[in-house]
């Protein structure tokens, strides 16, 4: 059984404010003001991830941080991208670090 999603239930989904689907992924892009805070939020990403055994690609600048996440297996977005999308958001929300809305 697959846990595919399509961009609409992905969308819909409550937690996905911070994220937008561009073709087969889901992209978020955080301000974190500083290079520190950056790594904080990389760090926290990374214990994520590892729990859920699911590894976004993450690009880190000095002022931001984005996020995308896509299942390679389906190619395209499944129910653990929507999952560790809303924990990543979380995880930001706890560091005090906001998405930065409509600018991918």
């Amino acid at each position: 059984m697959s846990d595919a999603i399509t961009a609409a239930e992905f969308t819909a989904a409550e937690g996905t404010d911070d994220w937008r689907v561009l073709e087969r992924s889901a992209v978020a892009k955080f301000a974190t003001g500083s290079f520190g805070a950056g790594l904080r939020l990389i760090t926290r990403i990374g214990v994520l991830a590892e729990s859920a055994n699911h590894h976004p690609d993450v690009d880190l600048r000095y002022e931001t941080v984005t996020v995308r996440t896509t299942s390679h297996d389906i190619d395209g977005l499944s129910r653990r991208d929507l999952l560790l999308a809303r924990e990543i958001s979380a995880a930001a929300r706890e560091l005090s670090i906001e998405a930065v809305r409509g600018e991918l």
